[in-house]
Formats: C-alpha cells, structure tokens, sequence
C-alpha cells in the first residue's frame, strides 16, 4: 500500500475467537480513507497518526499526499464537502445522520492558496492546479454568470474597492474583470474571452452600437441599436453592452477643399446647429481643420475650390438661395471673375470654367435669345439673332447663347476702321460696287467712329439719287 511506513498483523484471543488487526502509520501531510463495513460509511484520518485498523476496518484509499496549493494558485474540486461556518479543523464537516460525510453534489468549488488539505470521499480535482490569470493593462476578461451568486470579488467602479457583502449576479449577467489586476476565479462565473483595448490616435474616432439599453462611458443613457462615437484620444475598452462598429479617420480640410455632408437623422452638429433628416450642408477650413463626422451624418462628397480669374466666368446651376439652404431649383446664377468659393450641396456647374471671349477689331460672334432681355441697346426677344463686334471683351449673359464663334470681317479696311461682315454685291449706276452688310437688322458696315458714320450716310444718299 502506498506511502505505508509500517504494517503489522497480530492475532489474539478474544470471545473465543481469532480477531486480526492492522497497524499504519501516517505520514506527516498524508491522508486515507478507512471503510467501516458494519455502517458502510468511510472516514478521513490525517497524519501523522498511527492507525489500527479492526476486522470491520477497511482502508479503501491512502495513504495519499494532501493537496498543496502554491501561492497565487488554484484549483477546482468538483463535488466539494459541505463545512461548518466557522472550521477550526480540516475534519470539521457536515455530516448526515447516517454519518457519512455531505457533499454539494453536482458543484464545484475554486480552492486558492491554503494550508494542504486531503480529499474526501466522492470529492475530485478537475484538471490540475493552476497558476492564477494576471490580466494585462488595456485588457479585460469577459466573464458569464452560469448561475445566480453573489459575486464575491467585485469592484465598485467610482471608487475602485470591493463592494462589501459582494454584488448579486443573476444566471447570464455578463462583465467585464478589468486589468492590471489578478483575476481569481469563481465556481459560478465563466470566462468568456480576453477583450482587448482599442487604440485611437489623434484625429480618429470610434464608432460603437449598443448591444442593450446601458450607459457609456460618460454617463449617457443609450438605447438597444443606438450608435455614437468616442472621440477620447488612447486606449478605449468597450463595455459589455457595446459592440465596436468601426475606427473612423478624421478628413483634414484644407484651404482648397470643403465637405459635403447630409444628415440621417436629426441631431445637433458639432457647431451647435440642430439639423433635421435630409439637411445638406458644407463646412470648411473656417469650420474645422479635422472633421470626423458623427453617427448622425455622412460625407456625401470632398469638393475643391472653383477659382476664376479676371477673365473667366462660369454658370451655377440650382444656387442655393439667401437662406443659405434652400437650392433654387432651374435658376442659373453667373459668376464673373476674379472669384473663388466652393459650391455648396446641390450646386453644380452648368458647364466648365469659361474663358471671356475676347474679340478684336475684325472678329464677331453670332448669339442668340433664349429669353427676353435687355443687352445694353435693345430688347432682345427669345430667338433672336444678332452680331457681337470686337474689339470688346464679351461676358455672355445668361439669357443668350452664342451660336458661332470667330466669325471674320469680310472686307477690313483698317485705316477708316470700316470692316464688313456677310456681304452681298449690289450694282449702281455708273458701275460702281459697293458691299453691304445684309443680316437681319445689322448696319450696312461697322463704323467706328462718327466721321466715318457720316461718309458712310452720304455715300448712301448718292446711291439713291442715282436710282431715281
């Protein structure tokens, strides 16, 4: 028999009979267990004692080294001997009428660094002894209530120090075992898995869902599905109740880049503004240098600065109006250089950016209406055509459109600065040629100067004489 140091078998006379016995000695921090086969039941003796054991003693177990648990160990004993409330001695146990010792069937008990102990019978280690779980900084054990207890161990968060009488958990309840901390596990509670922290560095956000209704980190109530971001800078270790979405990456705004946004729901802004679902709006550089926009809105686009120069122009389509929110929708606005502005959310560009049409002495374009206006001489009708003569430079407005480009004089007589456009062959009398400009209301020729103007009309006068 194991760990026996000595054994002897005597027999003697006693009631006219032979009896046998057993001698063992126990050594120092050993155990055994002795059946008794008249009432069935087994005992736990410890050494060192020396045993004698009768004809209705049996020893079914031992001598066996009790159970020594290290410092900052554990172990799990399944079935665990129901104790008395205030033990003085290892064998001071609950025992049932028939005088076998009570077990809490079916559980376990977690056993830390104690003085050694045996094992009573039906008890048994699960697994081996283990060292305890040093949870890291940054990190965390989720842990799981398999049944309604009261959580020993746990920790106020305000004021970090136990809460006296222990916190009751029901079966299900799930928390967190923050670290830098030694974790020292309970029978009723479960390890889930090792939560790691999520680093945010400057400019980033974390956007987090709740997973119930809970209380973030800052003493805001959130309900089931209900997103917000975390804006703290370094390292952020969700909740229980919090599931991490994504890590989102501020948009630096620069001087020649603006962000258009829209909002989902409505909500007030980083700026103060209450927004309503649908609102479109734009911020700048003027606004932030970093934006990160909230769960409440979305960048819809990243928009460069539109720059004119003194000879440039362009058309907005669908402006926004002085309300500085409300596009007007089928208004087209001009825009004459020098300018430089962003175009807010629903604006666009009719076309590109235009070059002002530079016309000299012998160029023309020919433009048409497109609605009523005044051009400066006249009322312009929609549809009507008419020449624009250089030298000039040309913005052309709204109203019209230009139907052709770099239409040439055809007779350019520079030094009476005469230049005739379309012409068409007229005979007089005496053989004589003259070219008339002949499209709709257009002169005859393009004077530029009023001496000019009146040669041109005394020319005229002859022609007509010489008709009659």
């Amino acid at each position: 028999m194991s760990g026996q140091s000595s054994s002897s078998r005597r027999d003697s006379d006693a009631f006219g009979g032979a009896d046998s016995f057993e001698v063992l000695k126990v050594p120092p921090f050993h155990y055994l267990h002795v059946l008794d086969t008249n009432a069935n039941t087994v005992s736990v003796i410890i050494g060192p004692r020396t045993v004698t054991c009768l004809e209705h003693q049996k020893v079914v177990f031992g001598p066996a080294k009790m159970v020594i648990i290290p410092p900052r160990h554990f172990v799990v004993v399944e079935n665990p001997i129901m104790r008395k409330a205030d033990p003085k001695d290892p064998l001071d146990v609950e025992i049932d009428k028939y005088g076998q010792y009570k077990l809490r069937h079916g559980d376990q008990e977690v056993r830390l660094e104690q003085d050694p102990f045996p094992l009573f019978p039906g008890e048994r280690i699960v697994g081996r002894i283990e060292p305890l779980q040093v949870v890291e900084e940054n990190c965390a054990l989720r842990l799981r209530a398999k049944r309604d207890f009261k959580d020993r161990y746990a920790v106020d968060a305000r004021t970090g120090q136990l809460i006296g009488g222990g916190l009751l958990r029901r079966a299900g309840d799930e928390w967190l075992f923050k670290g830098l901390a030694t974790y020292i596990p309970q029978a009723e509670a479960e390890v889930v898995h090792t939560v790691k922290a999520t680093i945010l560095r400057p400019n980033q956000a974390l956007k987090v869902r709740a997973k119930e209704d809970c209380v973030d980190h800052e003493g805001h109530k959130r309900k089931i599905g209900e997103e917000w971001l975390v804006r703290r800078e370094g390292a952020y270790l969700p909740d229980v109740n919090e599931i991490l979405v994504e890590v989102i990456t501020a948009t630096t705004l620069e001087e020649d880049t603006a962000l258009h946004l829209r909002a989902i729901r409505n909500f007030r802004d980083a700026k103060g503004v209450d927004r309503t679902i649908g609102d479109r709006y734009m911020l700048t550089r003027e606004d932030f240098s970093e934006y990160c926009p909230d769960v409440n809105e979305f960048i819809t686009s990243v928009v460069k600065v539109t720059v004119l120069n003194n000879c440039q122009w362009c058309v907005i389509a669908n402006p926004v109006g002085e309300d500085g929110t409300t596009n007007q929708l089928g208004v087209r606005r001009l825009i004459k250089g020098p300018a430089k502005f962003f175009l807010r959310p629903g604006e666009s560009l009719d076309s590109q950016v235009q070059d002002v049409i530079v016309l000299s002495a012998d160029e023309a374009i020919l433009v048409r209406a497109r609605e009523s206006f005044n051009d400066g001489s006249r009322t312009r009708q929609p549809g009507d055509k008419f020449f624009v003569y250089g030298p000039r430079e040309y913005w052309p407005p709204l109203e019209a459109e230009i139907v052709r480009y770099n239409i040439k004089a055809f007779v350019a007589i520079e030094p009476l600065n005469l230049y005739l456009f379309q012409p068409q062959l007229v005979v007089l009398a005496g053989g004589a040629l003259l070219f008339l400009i002949m499209f709709y209301e257009q002169p005859v020729a393009q004077i530029r100067t009023a001496k000019r103007q009146a040669l041109l009309s005394k020319n005229r006068q002859s022609t007509s004489q010489a008709g009659d």
